[in-house]
């Protein structure tokens, strides 16, 4: 077998009260979760308008009073799969009731997001708390699960997942932000495949 990198910090225990950020791929990077698009909201209220339609307004005489009253933005449209995966991150709070979710965004291939294992929560019982790695595959086996039910019979996880121990309040801020950004971001992101 090669040698493979590490993938958790040695010596580090992934059951202890900590926020960690997680990001986890579908194999292959397939975009298979649902797409971005763009929504631009303003005086006549909300409208979706894909990703190709210009939004420039002809009317010179009325585009500066328009434009300060018209905003875009790229939000996701999950579709059965992605919604699947949204039910299960959800589920994780239910199932596990020393897990709390602060933040997540499902985007077309991957997710984010940071998960908070706090044993306080159940203090007064006897339960034994997961690891980092075993919740994470409690997620992706139950997903993959569902949504090879739903009919996508060739789904997969990446095998690993990617994660990072916040570690103070700046850190957290700013993957808090990154997160809830990230379908702003999502043409110059490293997991972008045009669909």
């Amino acid at each position: 077998m090669k040698n493979r990198k590490r993938n958790r910090m040695k010596g580090f225990d992934y059951s202890s009260n900590n926020l960690y950020f997680v990001t986890n791929c579908v194999k292959d990077n397939v975009c298979c979760l649902g797409r971005v698009i763009i929504v631009g909201t303003g005086r006549v209220g909300t409208v979706r308008v894909g990703t190709g339609r210009d939004l420039s307004v002809q009317d010179s005489q009325n585009q500066d009073s328009q434009n300060q009253d018209f905003e875009i933005n790229h939000v996701v449209e999950l579709n059965q799969f992605g919604l699947l995966v949204e039910e299960r991150i959800n589920w994780l709070m239910s199932q596990y009731a020393y897990v709390d979710i602060h933040n997540y965004v499902i985007m077309p291939n991957h997710f984010h997001l940071i998960l908070e294992i706090d044993s306080q929560k159940v203090k007064d019982k006897e339960i034994k708390i997961k690891s980092l790695s075993s919740l994470m595959g409690a997620l992706k086996t139950t997903t993959s699960k569902l949504i090879h039910e739903a009919g996508f019979q060739e789904f997969e996880w990446h095998r690993s997942f990617h994660d990072h121990i916040i570690r103070n309040e700046f850190s957290y801020l700013n993957i808090f932000n990154y997160i809830s950004n990230n379908p702003e971001r999502w043409d110059d992101d490293v997991f972008f495949k045009k669909v």
